[in-house]
């Protein structure tokens, strides 16, 4: 009987193998190395986690912590200063999945948090149609009601209607009728005769020019 054995394996071969093993494995490494990069190049800032009016104070559910990519471009508070950012109130509407700047923020309302406020509901045809904004300067007139002779200036003598000067600290999103809440800042003498004349509906909103 022939004795047979096997061919004796060539050495390229094995070197090839070796040298297949040493490319895979330095791929790996670099693949490692760029994601450990990637994951230390990101940071945790805050983010909104739905909408929030403008002068309304900040809660702990309207604040999330999420995390993006380091930008230089992007100045984001971080997540670690959400405990301190909890009650403030921000100068512009905020909406949901937003990142929350300091530029976005006012250390109060910025709009009589020393005065009193007043959630007056404006139908249509009751203010200006979507150009009321936080900060602008109002003067809430006292509609008269159905038959009342009116009073004050306002009454027999034709003269014009009582107003009260007012700030607006934020307005709501219409509803399905184009009806809106508007929060006006107005000083403690006039808080009682606005709140009492908006609940009968009888407050229509002038704006003030803004360059004034």
């Amino acid at each position: 009987m022939p004795i047979t054995t096997a061919p004796p394996v060539k050495r390229e071969r094995r070197w090839s193998v070796v040298a297949l093993c040493v490319v895979l494995a330095v791929v790996a490494g670099l693949g490692a190395a760029a994601a450990v990069s990637s994951a230390s190049d990101r940071t945790k800032v805050l983010a909104v986690a739905r909408d929030v009016p403008a002068g309304q104070a900040l809660t702990e559910a309207d604040l999330t912590v999420a995390e993006v990519s380091a930008d230089a471009a992007l100045s984001p508070v971080p997540g670690s200063q959400k405990s301190r950012i909890v009650g403030k109130r921000p100068a512009v509407d905020l909406r949901k999945g937003g990142l929350l700047t300091t530029s976005q923020l006012t250390a109060g309302s910025g709009l009589g948090d020393d005065r009193q406020q007043v959630g007056v509901q404006v139908k249509r045809g009751q203010a200006p149609a979507g150009t009321l904004m936080s900060g602008d300067k109002v003067l809430a007139v006292l509609t008269p009601a159905a038959g009342d002779s009116g009073s004050g200036s306002s009454s027999k003598s034709g003269g014009p209607p009582p107003t009260i000067s007012a700030s607006v600290v934020s307005v709501s999103r219409p509803d399905a009728t184009g009806t809106v809440v508007v929060n006006l800042a107005v000083e403690t003498t006039d808080g009682p005769t606005l709140a009492t004349r908006a609940a009968a509906g009888r407050i229509a909103l002038v704006r003030e020019p803004r360059s004034s």
